[in-house]
């Protein structure tokens, strides 16, 4: 049976148009029924299959679960509610901004599966730099590995401008010393959602996305 019924779609549809707490209101009860709750279930159950390959994932879905509220204070957008629904799977839950996990994003757009190192301080950016500079050959296999290439093709993030010189030299060889964010995602059509395998879609990304992970993660703990 499916997580979720095509009303998921249709009610981030209808919000897109009506974001506004009036409406909300009157439809909060559909959002518990046709969103938040088949949502939470498919995120724990996500989570519970992700442990059982690494323990360190093991938790809650209300942990991982972001609140459809936005946070307007300092946002030129002022609509109370976004149009999606997210969920960060990672050892510290949503709140874990370093570990590479997965980040999961469904709405009326697309489907996305996110892993990587999304926000990482000073401290972790320097220790990820060097662990590249000393590995950059695994990179480079990582990079071209067929699986990674079909699934994910590309590391992304924001890049700096200019780096600390110890890096300059081998940055030519490989850009991605430059980059301040180091994440990669697949994209997939909103309808994936309502297929009754979305649990196995997204472990089979999860399971693609393991070797980055694991070079990322050793990154952050050298």
């Amino acid at each position: 049976m499916p997580y979720f019924t095509p009303d998921f779609l249709d009610f981030f549809k209808e919000l897109a148009a009506n974001n506004n707490r009036d409406w909300f209101t009157e439809n909060k009860k559909r959002y518990e029924r046709s969103v938040k709750e088949p949502f939470n279930v498919f995120v724990q159950d996500v989570i519970d299959r992700a442990a059982k390959t690494d323990d360190r994932f093991a938790g809650l879905a209300k942990d991982a679960v972001f609140r459809i509220y936005k946070d307007v204070r300092f946002s030129k957008d002022k609509t109370p509610y976004k149009l999606q629904m997210g969920a960060v799977i990672a050892p510290g839950g949503k709140k874990d901004v370093t570990s590479p996990g997965m980040y999961l994003e469904l709405g009326p757009e697309h489907f996305r599966f996110y892993s990587g190192v999304y926000l990482p301080d000073k401290d972790v950016l320097q220790r990820i730099r060097e662990y590249i500079l000393k590995n950059l050959t695994e990179l480079d296999k990582l990079l071209s590995d067929k699986k990674f290439v079909e699934n994910f093709g590309e590391l992304r993030g924001e890049k700096n401008k200019i780096l600390p010189k110890e890096f300059k030299a081998a940055a030519e060889k490989q850009p991605y010393l430059f980059n301040k964010q180091f994440y990669f995602f697949a994209t997939l059509p909103p309808e994936t959602i309502l297929e009754e395998n979305l649990a196995d879609v997204v472990m089979n990304y999860f399971s693609a996305s393991e070797p980055m992970r694991n070079y990322l993660s050793k990154a952050i703990g050298s």
